[in-house]
């Protein structure tokens, strides 16, 4: 399957331009697939799709994330929020927390290190930790994902899990989930600066 979006260069869905479509374009090509989200849109996924339009229209450049957040889930009837965050972003979670009940949401929150399991039992050795010679609890995405499962939120959001634990969160949690915050520590948590600056991240963004 040829899916290249990033470098068509032309975006002619994004103007209706459909007679300009490229030749490999995948709306020229895969069309039952379109048909079958179409369809998708028209039963279980047409209301979460209609509201984040509005949320979009609503708060266009204005609206901080933390903001549309709830505004989304006003709109679409939610009232308990999960929140499953990063250690390193305890004092942040803490934040969010309140600001989230300040505006009437229940709160569930879990820490990413809840268990208090060692590393070791995933495998790894201790030289491969990032402090050796010392305890390193693992990471517990989840064991987050299903104590947030038993505590049944209309919606999860994710503060600042690492690459891959956020995936496996994703995999195991029940109901649907949005990103407030990605861990990004050599920028801040804006993972976007070293795409923006990259003659500054040339040296760092090299996998070999």
């Amino acid at each position: 399957m040829y899916l290249n979006c990033a470098k068509c260069g032309l975006y002619s869905c994004y103007q209706n331009d459909l007679d300009n479509l490229p030749p490999k374009c995948p709306m020229r090509i895969y069309g039952e697939i379109y048909e079958e989200a179409a369809s998708a849109y028209r039963e279980s996924a047409g209301k979460l799709a209609c509201l984040s339009a509005r949320v979009e229209a609503s708060g266009y450049g204005v609206w901080p994330r933390v903001r549309e957040i709830m505004e989304f889930s006003k709109m679409a009837g939610f009232k308990k929020l999960g929140l499953s965050f990063c250690v390193g972003l305890r004092r942040e979670a803490l934040e969010v927390t309140k600001i989230f009940e300040s505006e009437g949401f229940e709160v569930a929150s879990v820490m990413c290190k809840t268990g208090s399991r060692p590393k070791e039992e995933l495998g790894l050795k201790d030289d491969e930790k990032v402090r050796p010679g010392r305890f390193e609890g693992m990471c517990n995405p989840v064991v987050q994902a299903m104590l947030l499962n038993k505590a049944k939120p209309d919606l999860n959001v994710l503060l600042g899990l690492c690459v891959g634990h956020d995936s496996l969160f994703i995999k195991y949690s029940d109901a649907p989930i949005t990103v407030l915050a990605v861990k990004d520590r050599a920028t801040g948590h804006n993972p976007l600066a070293a795409v923006y600056a990259t003659h500054y991240f040339t040296s760092k963004l090299k996998t070999t």
